[in-house]
């Protein structure tokens, strides 16, 4: 079988026959690869002219149900990955973490869009700036969609999560895809892209795959293109430096080498359940797809006077590890994913015991369960200690990609810092310890060097996620080593997708561009109460305007008795007068807040349905007793929830004094009921 390649909408074969690819368990032949002939210029027109066009014409809460729906159909076939999965050298548990991984965070960034970002086609980013005395000129940024193609470079280790993590922000920011896998496990990622584009779902040109070299490719690229690479060092270097690249400023992110570490307290001392939880976490990070993620622990930072302690231990729990075929049930850990990159642990490992000493494990011989050392691509969980590790080079430079960690003994905090860095800038660390002093300590000094820290101790660890695993929700990146680059983190990562804009201009104009109301903006008083409207009646600008309200000292007096809030600026004439904020008993903040509502809320059944909380609230100017309130309440934002039969409406309230100073400013979040909801229950 030779893979395809998905281009402009259709599958296409390169030309000749390929390079052929094999099993990392069996050796046995599993199919071509080549990308030869294939119009890579054609590819990126299309994207753009396409894709792009596609994807834009929805918002982004449509394009979170796309996201919502396609991991749904990809759970429904994941069988068939597992399946094929196994052929990579990964065990069930392994597949998990890249298949039920990577649609999980499909479903986190489908979330992630329709919570956290509006049903729109601009995201704003922060509140307006007011530019000008009396507010005619004002400022917002705004974020839009790239007008090009992401490329997304993806590792072999992860084939599935590799390439889902990266798709999901990029496809939520509206921006098609150009997938270009690691070629010696493409064959997983090409048949859950098939699955993908049988589905329907996607828009045409939102999606290609090039399964194969990326040809001419890089030739083709403009400012509005993005690239998102994955795997090493000096290709990352090497394509950062492309002249079209450089010449058109083309966002670049790269996840590259990470030396990671982990860090045990010097609290944690045999016998106490940090000292376990580090064993079990270095165990588990070295067994967990062979030692292939970016993210597994290549350092081993401890404390010197229990170093000899914890290789015993860790050497006990690596020989308990089951090797063989990732089929059989009976197996911990499987194949590297190819001999090439078995033959690549060999070499780093011998540069690493130029300078450490090989304490378990090494390139020997050892027994396998239902498989062949002779075919298979297996390798032996690999224990070093290094004895003087601040005089040592390689323990900090070179990345065994395998089951293979280095331990390094520090004697003091300052020590275990200075080990820590210099691994010369990581994607994650790990701390593990229940001293939380010590654990500041630790993570301030390292924390310029890292894009994650995780710190774990007996209280955290049953729910901990671990050491190596990235979240749809935090960032995953590192600096220096790493690459510089950051992917994922919620909504942070899909603004990597998008060109982040200044509007300058008067509120109406920047109010019309954001679809979010700002003061100065006109107002649209309707002729009837604002909250007789449904959702699609409701403008941006509507307007409520209340009667006056003054409050007395009773008032004061009752609602304190009332909720129990006696603070003295309340309820003592004297002693609020002490105050340098108060001319004597003021009113409460909230009994504002609650006037106001009685000022502006409609109290009949009608459209809206709830009052879902307040955002922003500051108290401006104290309210005396015997002065006056108003409301004004304007229309700020609308999002539409789908087809949930309701959308947030998010007003600008604003209460004002008898003086017109303005005494509290907030957001009020009310649901409103659309007018099909609102007739069928009206």
């Amino acid at each position: 079988m030779k893979l395809g390649n998905y281009a402009r909408d259709e599958w296409l074969d390169g030309d000749g026959d390929g390079r052929p690819l094999i099993s990392a368990v069996d050796s046995r032949p599993l199919a071509s690869i080549t990308s030869d002939g294939i119009d890579f210029g054609a590819m990126l027109a299309h994207a753009r002219e396409v894709g792009g066009r596609n994807l834009r014409r929805l918002t982004f809460h449509e394009r979170g149900d796309m996201l919502k729906a396609l991991a749904k159909y990809l759970m429904e076939h994941k069988k068939e990955f597992y399946a094929l999965s196994t052929a990579t050298g990964a065990t069930r548990s392994d597949s998990w973490i890249d298949i039920d991984g990577g649609i999980s965070t499909m479903f986190v960034f489908s979330s992630k869009g329709r919570r956290e970002m509006p049903n729109d086609h601009v995201y704003l980013d922060g509140p307006p700036e007011i530019l000008s005395t009396k507010g005619t000129f004002v400022a917002q940024h705004i974020f839009t969609p790239k007008l090009g193609a992401a490329i997304h470079i993806n590792a072999f280790n992860f084939p599935c999560w590799g390439m889902l993590e990266k798709l999901a922000p990029a496809l939520l920011a509206g921006v098609p895809a150009i997938i270009k896998p690691a070629s010696s496990t493409a064959y997983l990622t090409e048949l859950m892209v098939k699955r993908m584009i049988e589905s329907g779902i996607l828009p045409a040109g939102s999606v290609q795959l090039i399964c194969g070299g990326v040809g001419d490719l890089f030739e083709h690229l403009n400012c509005q293109d993005t690239i998102a690479f994955t795997g090493s060092k000096n290709t990352a270097e090497m394509l950062q430096q492309h002249p079209r690249v450089i010449s058109e400023s083309v966002a670049f992110t790269a996840e590259t080498d990470s030396l990671n570490a982990s860090i045990l307290g010097p609290d944690a001392v045999p016998g106490t359940p940090e000292f376990d939880l580090f064993v079990k976490e270095v165990t588990n990070e070295m067994k967990t797809k062979a030692g292939q993620k970016c993210t597994a622990i290549r350092r081993i930072i401890a404390p010197a006077s229990v170093t000899s302690d914890l290789v015993r231990a860790l050497s006990t729990a690596l020989g308990e590890i089951r090797i063989g075929n990732p089929a059989s049930k009976d197996v911990d850990m499987g194949a590297l994913a190819s001999h090439g990159q078995r033959d690549e642990v060999r070499e780093r490992l011998a540069e690493l015991a130029t300078e450490a000493e090989i304490v378990h494990g090494g390139d020997k011989d050892f027994d396998l369960i239902d498989a062949d050392s002779s075919k298979g691509a297996f390798f032996m969980p690999t224990l070093l200690h290094c004895e003087k590790p601040l005089q040592s080079k390689a323990v900090h430079a070179v990345e065994a990609f395998g089951p293979v960690s280095t331990v390094l003994p520090y004697d003091s905090i300052d020590e275990a810092i200075e080990l820590a860095k210099l691994g010369e800038g990581s994607l994650v660390a790990s701390i593990i310890s229940n001293d939380n002093e010590v654990a500041r300590e630790l993570v301030l000094g390292i924390a310029a060097y890292h894009g994650r820290i995780i710190v774990i101790n007996r209280h955290c660890a049953g729910e901990s996620t671990g050491h190596g695993s990235p979240l749809p929700h935090l960032i995953h990146g590192g600096p220096g080593r790493a690459g510089g680059g950051e992917e994922m983190g919620g909504v942070r990562g899909v603004l990597h997708y998008m060109q982040r804009t200044a509007i300058q201009g008067s509120p109406e104009t920047v109010s019309t561009i954001g679809h979010r109301w700002i003061r100065g903006a006109d107002q649209n008083v309707p002729d009837v109460h604002v909250f007789r409207k449904t959702f699609e009646q409701i403008q941006i600008g509507d307007t409520f305007k209340s009667e006056s309200r003054e409050v007395s000292l009773d008032d004061i007096d009752h609602f304190a008795e009332f909720t129990g809030d006696k603070f003295y600026a309340h309820m003592d004439e004297d002693a609020a007068k002490k105050n340098p904020f108060f001319e004597g008993r003021v009113a409460h903040g909230y009994l504002i807040v609650s006037f106001a509502a009685g000022l502006f809320v409609d109290p009949d059944f009608g459209p809206v349905l709830a009052n879902y909380g307040v955002d922003d609230l500051r108290f401006l100017t104290p309210l005396n007793h015997g002065d006056s309130l108003r409301v004004r309440l304007t229309c700020k934002q609308k999002t539409l929830r789908g087809d949930s039969g309701y959308g947030e409406v998010r007003w600008d309230a604003e209460v004002t004094n008898q003086d017109d100073e303005i005494v509290a400013r907030y957001d009020v979040l009310t649901m409103v009921a659309t007018d099909e909801h609102w007739k069928s229950v009206s």
